[in-house]
């Protein structure tokens, strides 16, 4: 199986309406077929430690049965869509893969 976290920081100036259709953007990626599970989240309240990163706005995480699924997933049309739709919507994007 392979893990794939995307971890985005948000402009500062987006509305709440922006962040919504971001949020939904990130949504509509469970379209994709060759997604075994998608998870979003915000920065959990685990509390403070100098190891926690809680910079951030949003993370995915989609889960891939093999590395041919996450290469599906990557020139995916929704996957593309909301590349060309969002990616003025954030200010710094990481990604983690890890099997």
């Amino acid at each position: 199986m392979l893990s794939h976290i995307v971890v985005f920081w948000l402009k500062d100036d987006l509305s709440d309406v922006q962040r919504a259709a971001f949020r939904q953007g990130l949504e509509s990626l469970k379209g994709i077929e060759s997604t075994r599970g998608l998870y979003i989240g915000s920065p959990a309240k685990t509390g403070d430690r100098p190891v926690i990163e809680k910079s951030y706005s949003l993370a995915l995480t989609v889960l891939f049965d093999t590395i041919q699924d996450h290469d599906i997933y990557q020139v995916h049309p929704l996957h593309l869509g909301f590349l060309k739709q969002f990616n003025s919507f954030w200010s710094r994007v990481q990604v983690l893969d890890f099997e």
